[in-house]
Parts: C-alpha cells; sequence; structure tokens
C-alpha cells in the first residue's frame, strides 16, 4: 500500500474521529473535514501538510462547480426583482381556497423556486423571510409553520435544476441531463404527499383557508408569471437538448433572471444587485469550500483503500438490487443527519457506488436514491441545515418543530421506498427523452 505507516483500519479510525469529535465541539462541517486530514498527513512520511491545500485546490479545477454560484445568484436575483412575488400571486390563486392556504401556497412556491434555484438553503432562507411571519398573524402554530417551510424546501436539491445533481454528475461521471429528467417525477410526488399532509392538518386545528380565486384572476397572475417559469424550462430544455452544457445553462439563467428583474419587472435597483451579489459570494464560498476539503479527505481514503477494506465486508451479504437500494438509502439518510450533502456525495458516494454497480442498479437510479436521501438530512437534527435556518428565522429552538417535522418525513420517507423499489419512477422520462442517457 504505497509504504504507508498506517493501515486502512487505523487511518479510516484517525479520519473519521477527529472528523465527528470536531463536528461535536460546532467546528464548521468544512473545517473539520479539512482538519481532520492534518494529523495523517504529518504522519505520513510520503505525504506532507502541504498536500491538503493542493488536494483542496484540485477540486476546483472544475468547469462544471462554476454552476453552483450561477444558481445562487440566479435565486438572490429572483427575490430583488420582483419574480418571486409574482410567483407568490400564482400559488395563491392555484392552491390559496386549499385548507391551510398559506401553507398550501408555501408549498407550491417552493415547487417554483426549486425549478430555479437549485439550493435548499437559499429557499430555506427566503421562502422563512415571507412565510412564517404571516402565517403567525394567521393563527398556524409556530412549530408547523417552520417545518412545512424547512421540509419544502428540500424540494430544491430533487427538482431540477439542483446544485446536488451537478455534483453528482461532475463527481460520479453520470449525465448531468438524465439527473434533470429523472428528479421531476419524484419531485412532484413528493409535492404532492406535503400538500396531502397540510390538507391533514389544516383539517384537524382549523387553519384559515382563502376565498377561491377566479378563472380570470389565476389567468393574469399565470400570464405575468410566465416569463419568470420559462426560467427552468430554459436551463432543463437547454442541458438536455444539447445547447449548453449545465454550467452555461446556469450563466443564461443568470442573464435571464437579470433581464427580467430590470427589463420586464423593472423592480431592481443598484442596492438589490449589490444584496444579490453579497448573498451569492457568502452561500457560493461555504458550499465551496465544503467540496475542497471534501475532496481532501476522499482523497486520504483511496489513499489507504479505506472504501475497499469497507466493501470487503459488504459485497459478501449478497443483497439483491431492492435490498441494495434500501441498504444504500439508509447509508445516506444517516450520513446526512451529521454531514452536508455535497461532502457526503463525494465521500460516500464513491464508496457505495461499486455497491450498485454490483447489484445492476442503474446509475441514475443510484443517484436518485442518494439524492433523495440527503435531501432529508436538511432537515433532520443534528445537521439539519435548512430546519436550522428557519428555527433562526422564526426565533424559536429546533427541538420545538422536531415533532411536527418527523411527521411529515414520514409520506415523504414513502416515496422515497417507492421510488427505490419502482425505478420507472426515475428512469421513465430519461429514457423516454433520450435513452441514451441510461446504461
Amino acid at each position: 500500500m504505497n509504504g504507508a505507516v498506517l493501515t486502512p483500519g487505523v487511518a479510516s479510525l484517525v479520519l473519521f474521529f477527529i472528523f465527528f469529535a470536531l463536528m461535536v465541539v460546532r467546528v464548521p462541517v468544512a473545517f473539520a473535514l479539512g482538519l481532520a486530514c492534518l494529523p495523517i498527513l504529518l504522519i505520513e512520511p510520503r505525504l506532507s501538510a502541504m498536500m491538503l491545500m493542493s488536494e483542496t485546490f484540485n477540486a476546483y479545477n472544475s468547469f462544471i462547480l462554476l454552476a453552483v454560484p450561477f444558481f445562487l445568484l440566479t435565486a438572490n436575483l429572483m427575490n430583488v426583482g420582483g419574480i418571486t412575488d409574482r410567483l407568490l400571486l400564482l400559488s395563491r390563486t392555484m392552491v390559496g381556497h386549499f385548507p391551510g392556504g398559506l401553507a398550501q401556497i408555501n408549498v407550491v412556491l417552493s415547487l417554483f423556486f426549486a425549478g430555479i434555484s437549485g439550493s435548499s438553503t437559499a429557499d430555506a432562507a427566503s421562502q422563512s423571510k415571507i412565510f412564517i411571519e404571516a402565517q403567525r398573524r394567521e393563527g398556524y402554530h409556530d412549530s408547523f409553520s417552520v417545518a412545512i417551510t424547512a421540509v419544502s424546501s428540500v424540494l430544491a436539491v430533487i427538482i431540477p435544476p439542483s446544485i446536488l445533481m451537478i455534483v453528482w454528475g461532475g463527481v460520479l461521471s453520470v449525465s448531468i441531463g438524465a439527473l434533470f429528467l429523472a428528479g421531476i417525477v419524484p419531485g412532484l410526488l413528493l409535492v404532492g404527499v406535503q400538500m396531502a399532509t397540510v390538507h391533514a392538518y389544516a383539517k384537524s386545528r382549523g387553519y384559515p383557508t382563502y376565498p377561491r380565486a377566479t378563472f380570470i384572476e389565476f389567468l393574469k397572475s399565470a400570464a405575468v408569471s410566465v416569463p419568470a417559469l420559462m426560467t427552468p424550462v430554459i436551463i432543463i430544455g437547454g442541458k438536455i437538448f444539447g445547447w449548453f452544457t449545465a454550467t452555461e445553462s446556469a450563466a443564461v439563467a443568470v442573464l435571464y433572471a437579470g433581464a427580467l428583474s430590470i427589463f420586464v419587472y423593472r423592480e431592481i435597483d443598484f442596492k438589490g444587485v449589490l444584496h444579490a451579489f453579497s448573498d451569492t459570494g457568502k452561500f457560493s464560498a461555504v458550499t465551496l469550500f465544503c467540496v475542497g476539503t471534501a475532496s481532501a479527505f476522499g482523497w486520504l481514503m483511496a489513499y489507504y483503500k479505506i472504501p475497499e477494506a469497507l466493501l470487503s465486508g459488504v459485497s459478501g451479504w449478497g443483497m439483491g438490487w431492492a435490498t441494495t437500494g434500501l441498504f444504500i438509502s439508509f447509508v445516506f439518510l444517516v450520513v446526512g443527519c451529521f454531514l452536508d450533502a455535497i461532502p457526503a456525495i463525494i465521500i460516500v458516494g464513491t464508496i457505495l457506488q461499486p455497491i450498485a454497480a454490483a447489484a445492476h442498479i442503474d446509475p441514475v437510479h443510484f443517484a436518485m436514491i442518494g439524492i433523495v436521501s440527503l435531501a432529508f438530512g436538511l432537515v433532520t437534527p443534528p445537521y439539519g441545515l435548512c430546519l436550522m435556518i428557519c428555527c433562526r428565522i422564526a426565533d424559536m429552538r429546533l427541538s420545538q418543530a422536531l415533532k411536527d417535522v418527523m411527521l411529515m418525513l414520514l409520506p415523504m420517507i414513502g416515496v422515497l421506498v417507492l421510488i427505490i423499489v419502482w425505478p420507472q419512477l426515475v428512469l421513465f422520462l430519461p429514457g423516454l427523452v433520450s435513452p441514451e442517457f441510461l446504461k
């Protein structure tokens, strides 16, 4: 093993013990991943501490990662340019008359937002500012308001375009166009179960309902919103039909959102542009720093052949494809509770990929199992980044919203199981539009 001093077992013990110890004392995930690598780099005579820097920056030598800040900038331009307000009005005319009208609007707006931004954290931040206080005024319980806002925000990484899909496609060499198509049906199913959950809550707790909008009101709001709704069509269609790459589609989305805000809706000003760029810089720095340190962590695991050591035990279990899919989902669900989705893809996704291949699980199907499972980790403690964002904006403790979050996740886990045991839910659209996407 390249004359390494440490065995795979000892190296993995050091890496993960230091990482989780740092997490316990609340060191940010990106820093914890990098710091966990340092002791081994100093111990091994053939390695050096400078390799942490070099491997981190090697991860950034990827054209596809430029899509991350572009999609975040698109979302921020939507918020300051009046696009979100138009989509909110359209959601109101569509589902405001359903039981729990404001919460139903929350879910549908997350669906629209997901088709443009690709970021659950951006969705959680913007939706919390819009809905939590408004739901308080209408008599909704705080725990319910925070839970539905956090849970609906996970749609942004499942419904295309998704930053997780872009990272997964780049790291594990899967067609991003196929992933964009594969996320549509699971995303819509999750929207359906979330709206059904809101309906059940509203009926049992007597949450208010808005008067039904007239058809004329719906047509007016739809007409105003059509330019905004064209954004996901341009992004996804352009990628699928080969008009531009994932990175180029993200850049086109920025230009389109900017043009809408400046020339069509005319609500953006210079201060708003500065705010959009500032927020984009902050979110992008955190996301991409995680990519870099996770790549260094993953490189060390590969150096010691830790994935092979882990897989040697699992491969002997003799699991079928369905059982393997459930096992993969369980691993991602557990990892997602402790680790951000992007480093989880880089570290855990590469470990589980051979297991999925051995069980003859299609790479696109494997990707969607992993992405949906990791999406749930955005609202499950102790990590639960989207839930923490919503609780912070609502000024309440995370534990107060946890019961409602868990209740809302139950039907969503049912959708995840359905995705695992019925692969065509994921593979139907990619196979229909471009069969060459699938193996």
